[in-house]
């Protein structure tokens, strides 16, 4: 299966009543993709959103995240984090489950396994992670039985990721783009601007619409207002003609908005 071209992310979106209300609003006005994550302290209240949307479960592609700092990633803290993760949802099984980060107890002779584990028992659907690098995605197909569904990584027109698009084209797994607006940052480069003019759209939809336009990538835009989510999904009736898409791939930019300790590209 494909993902939804956009999804909605929910770092940061902590407040309960918000962020169960932007789900819900989400999912009446036709998104199907939902991502959270132990660490974000949300999984509550998308939960509750889930719930309150008049939307069958069946139609909501849902994925969540399991964390070095939380339950952490050994094989049996694997298992137990996605069963608080399903408690806290709601839920009694997800649709794809990640790796957040590849730091910690994290070791993928160990870790990976439990995925397998969680796809055996039909806790899970589908084995993600998040944050790898090249290197670190072999790794993980090497010691999974499962294939790899996913890796979702910051990916937006000022941090391109050319090389990890074309390992996900490759080997035939999505590329999630998080932070697809760069924090903001892209409302402020002129050749979006002058793109978003040229169509009469937002610099939101010309920087979603590129990154649709890349085989094997799908977003996931955090919005929590009505017009902010609309004008986030509206991108999928957006076609960037070839100039369009040229133009914003020349962006010679190389600009990450989310690091961490211990991030791979650290050792780069």
């Amino acid at each position: 299966m494909r993902l939804p071209a956009i999804g909605l992310g929910t770092w940061q979106n902590t407040d309960p009543e918000t962020c169960s209300e932007s789900v819900r609003t989400a999912l009446e006005m036709g998104y199907r993709h939902v991502d959270t994550a132990q660490y974000y302290g949300n999984e509550e209240a998308v939960g509750a959103g889930i719930q309150a949307a008049d939307v069958p479960r069946e139609e909501v592609f849902v994925g969540s995240k399991v964390h070095a700092e939380k339950f952490g990633l050994a094989h049996e803290e694997v298992i137990e984090g996605l069963e608080v993760t399903l408690d806290r949802l709601g839920l009694d099984s997800l649709d794809l489950l990640y790796v957040h980060w590849p730091v910690g107890n994290y070791d993928a002779a160990e870790t990976m396994p439990a995925f397998d584990e969680l796809v055996d028992r039909g806790l899970i659907d589908h084995v993600g992670v998040c944050n790898f690098d090249v290197d670190l995605l072999d790794e993980a197909m090497d010691h999974l039985d499962a294939p790899l569904f996913a890796n979702q990584v910051e990916t937006h027109p000022l941090l391109q990721q050319d090389d990890l698009v074309a390992h996900a084209q490759e080997h035939g797994y999505e590329h999630v783009a998080y932070s697809p607006l760069a924090r903001g940052n892209v409302f402020e480069i002129p050749a979006i601007v002058d793109v978003a003019e040229k169509h009469g759209v937002s610099p939101a939809q010309v920087s979603l619409a590129w990154l649709r336009s890349r085989d094997r990538v799908s977003a996931i835009p955090k919005a929590t207002g009505e017009a902010h989510l609309r004008d986030n999904l509206d991108s999928v009736d957006l076609d960037l003609d070839d100039a369009d898409v040229e133009r914003i791939s020349a962006l010679d930019r190389t600009e990450r908005f989310v690091e961490r300790d211990g991030a791979p590209w650290l050792d780069d």
